[in-house]
C-alpha cells in the first residue's frame, strides 16, 4: 500500500510493479509508460523476469537484479537465474539481465591491490554466466560502479552491469549500456539504450605495401621525385607535405 501511495504521486501516469509478493521488502520497482507494457513472468527475492514489448512493433525479455549482500544468498540466484532461463527457453530469446549483481567476476574489477586472485564467489559467478551464456553488452563509464564513499578507507568496485546473450546482440546490435556519475547513490545509474551507432573512423590510415620495395627501380623513381620535391626541409610541416606528395 505505501509503494501505491508514493508512485501515485511521484509517477501519476505511469505503470509499476514489483518482487514485493516474493520480497516483504520490495526490493525490485519496475516503472514505465505507454507506448511499452510490461507482463512479469517471473519474481525471486533477487531478480524480476518480464517481456517488454515497445510499441506493439518488438518485444524482448528484461531481468532486473538486486542481488544479495552474502555470497551464500548469492547462490540462490545464480540458481534461480539457469531454473528461469530453462523454463522460459530464455537462450532462444533476445535476453537482458541488468541490475546491482554485488558480486565481482574478476579481481582487477575490485580497486584494491590486496585482492588478487579469482576467489570462489567470483568463479561461482563466471560459471553461471557461462552456462547461461551471458556476457557484458558494450558499455561507456567508469569500470568502477560502486564505491563506499568513504576516504580514509576509499574502496571501488564493479558490481553493476549489463549482460546479454546472443539472441540479443542478434535483434539489437548497436545496443549500448552508460554507467552515469553515482551522485547521492553509492552506485552509478545505468542507461540501456537500444540503437546507438558504432564510431566511424575520420581517416582511414595510411597504408604501404612492403613488396612495392622489390621493385628494381624504386629506389631511383622514389629519390627523383623527393629532389623534385625541394631541398632539405627547414621544419617538420615541410617534411610532412613532402611525404604526403611522395605518398601519391
Amino acid at each position: 500500500m505505501q509503494l501505491n501511495h508514493v508512485m501515485s504521486r511521484v509517477c501519476k501516469d505511469w505503470s509499476y510493479t514489483s518482487n514485493h509478493a516474493s520480497d516483504p521488502d520490495g526490493r525490485i520497482v519496475l516503472i514505465w509508460k505507454s507506448p511499452a507494457t510490461v507482463s512479469v513472468l517471473h519474481q525471486s527475492s533477487q531478480s524480476l523476469t518480464c517481456e517488454v514489448t515497445v510499441a506493439g512493433t518488438f518485444k524482448f525479455i528484461h531481468t532486473a537484479i538486486y542481488a544479495a549482500n552474502l555470497a551464500a544468498d548469492r547462490t540462490d540466484l545464480w540458481v534461480d537465474l539457469i531454473i528461469t532461463q530453462q523454463l522460459l527457453q530464455l537462450d532462444t530469446l533476445p535476453w537482458v539481465v541488468g541490475g546491482d549483481f554485488n558480486q565481482i567476476i574478476h579481481h582487477a574489477e575490485h580497486s584494491s591491490p590486496l585482492v588478487n586472485h579469482i576467489d570462489p564467489p567470483m568463479s561461482d559467478f563466471r560459471n553461471t554466466l557461462s552456462q547461461l551464456g551471458l556476457f557484458d553488452l558494450r558499455y561507456l563509464g567508469p569500470l568502477f560502479t560502486w564505491s563506499n564513499k568513504c576516504p580514509s578507507y576509499p574502496t571501488a568496485k564493479k558490481l553493476d552491469r549489463y549482460l546479454v546473450n546472443q539472441p540479443w546482440i542478434a535483434s539489437h546490435p548497436y545496443s549500448l549500456a552508460s554507467f552515469l556519475a553515482p551522485e547521492i547513490s553509492d552506485h552509478s545509474p545505468a542507461v540501456l539504450d537500444l540503437d546507438v551507432a558504432l564510431p566511424r573512423a575520420r581517416t582511414k590510415p595510411f597504408k604501404f605495401y612492403n613488396f612495392l620495395t622489390k621493385h628494381p627501380n624504386f629506389c631511383q623513381f622514389v629519390g627523383s621525385e623527393w629532389n623534385q620535391l625541394g631541398g632539405t626541409g627547414l621544419d617538420l610541416s615541410h617534411l610532412g607535405w613532402k611525404l604526403k606528395q611522395i605518398k601519391s
